[in-house]
């Protein structure tokens, strides 16, 4: 049976919060966030610091802490062309899904022993809709009107995550009891309809949660940074460096994690999270509307940017460095000759060195990196990228992000947002993250932890 209520450890401060973090009551360490307002202010406050952002970017002052210049009318929210927009788009992407894929993958064994199959044609779908814009484009499309409709776009995808939550959670009370996630069978509605009840909520072969994780969002991600770059054009008669910067380093984010889709099914959200509210907003909303904030920054807050600093930042952002292996201290010593070279090539070494050691522990590229046994059978890495510090994957990541802020300057702290809550969204998921290996590898974790003490940031944390 599914540990419930009191038996089970609630993260995000339970339901409705609790005195200290996402631990038990008074058990704050600081691998664990600061005090939570819990799944229920969380039901208000991501949706609310989502718009927040959206207004402030437009207006003049772009304070991140000021409040926003107005609270906008409902009129101004609600459009149903905005809900027709995001629901056909929700529907394209769905039918690119469906298309045959270049490859079927497995994903993890399951409770009952099984494992599901998952069609890996996300950079297909990439390229597809790529064409399609572009099609749309030169028909006549005013994408370049997009950016003025993205507060009642925004309402929209809130509404609808919203909506289809709470079918996921309907759907979920008639599951059997292997299809529950771990953590959201609390007993607490308003807990579990965050969090989400049901692990791989699926019709048939069309699995919910691994849909949406990456393709509306990210894809759109990029379709409203474009959008924002051609209007930047309509009114200054090009884009700026600053802008092309921007748009091509978070394109090259969601090629890569499109082309490498299959890694996705290692991760937490699709082998441990339930599919609720969390995750359907996170992907569907918070995504694309926050994640394209420098963009909106810049458009209306132009930033003049020359071509040495552009050059620095993009040695920041990094380059390609697949399935590298190469030591720590050539890592070091890149990263104080060309800073921005450092967060992709981390990012994505990092990334290919686990998924090709999971995959096959004999492979070449892999096979000489010392390891630990655990009682699971399985091994833990100890060196190359996994041995410098425990989620190089995360330290990357957060390389990166300094990377696609550093181009609106630094006079407003707005666009750096996005550096500060990965930071903590990292360390939150840092710290879940070392409480399922203690409890999956006990004593072999305390070994690992012990030969790579640095969790994120070599040196420092």
């Amino acid at each position: 049976m599914v540990p419930q209520g009191s038996r089970a450890e609630l993260e995000f401060g339970g339901p409705l919060g609790r005195l200290w973090g996402s631990g038990r009551v008074g058990e704050w360490t600081p691998t664990r966030l600061p005090p939570s307002p819990g799944a229920a202010a969380l039901l208000l406050l991501l949706p609310a610091t989502m718009f927040h952002l959206l207004l402030v970017a437009r207006s003049g002052p772009a304070r991140l802490l000021g409040p926003p210049p107005y609270l906008p009318e409902l009129e101004e929210l609600w459009s149903p062309w905005a809900l027709l927009l995001c629901l056909t788009w929700l529907g394209l992407q769905a039918a690119l899904y469906l298309l045959p894929a270049r490859k079927v993958a497995e994903g993890q064994e399951l409770k009952d022993k099984s494992r599901l199959s998952y069609p890996i044609n996300g950079f297909q779908a990439l390229v597809l809709t790529a064409l399609l814009v572009g099609l749309g484009v030169l028909a006549g499309l005013p994408l370049s009107a997009l950016p003025e409709m993205l507060l009642p776009l925004a309402f929209a995808a809130t509404l609808i995550a919203f909506i289809f939550s709470l079918l996921l959670y309907l759907k979920a009370l008639v599951a059997p009891a292997s299809a529950l996630a771990p953590g959201g069978n609390s007993g607490n509605p308003i807990y579990d309809f965050f969090l989400g009840r049901e692990l791989n909520p699926r019709i048939c072969s069309f699995d919910f949660k691994y849909f949406c994780e990456l393709r509306p969002g990210l894809i759109g991600w990029v379709l409203i940074n474009l959008a924002l770059l051609m209007q930047e054009a309509e009114l200054r008669g090009s884009p700026s460096l600053a802008m092309w910067l921007v748009n091509g380093f978070q394109l090259l984010y969601v090629g890569d994690a499109l082309w490498h889709e299959e890694a996705v099914l290692t991760t937490m959200d699709i082998i441990h999270d339930g599919f609720g509210f969390m995750l359907a907003f996170g992907d569907l909303a918070w995504v694309p509307f926050t994640y394209s904030l420098q963009a909106q920054f810049l458009l209306y807050h132009p930033e003049p940017l020359g071509l040495p600093l552009a050059s620095v930042i993009c040695l920041i952002n990094g380059q390609s460095g697949r399935g590298s292996t190469l030591p720590p201290p050539f890592i070091r010593s890149l990263f104080i000759q060309h800073p921005r070279a450092v967060g992709y090539y981390i990012f994505r070494g990092a990334n290919s060195q686990k998924n090709t050691f999971r995959k096959n522990p004999s492979d070449p590229r892999v096979a000489d990196l010392e390891t630990i046994s655990t009682a699971t059978g399985r091994r833990l890495l100890v060196s190359g990228w996994w041995g410098m510090v425990r989620h190089p994957n995360y330290l990357g990541d957060l390389i990166m992000a300094l990377a696609w802020s550093l181009p609106c300057g630094v006079s407003h702290l707005l666009p750096y947002f996005y550096l500060l809550y990965f930071t903590a969204l990292l360390v939150h998921r840092e710290a879940r993250d070392e409480q399922q290996c203690l409890r999956k590898y006990g004593l072999a974790w305390h070994a690992y932890c012990r030969r790579v003490p640095y969790r994120i940031v070599p040196y420092i944390y």
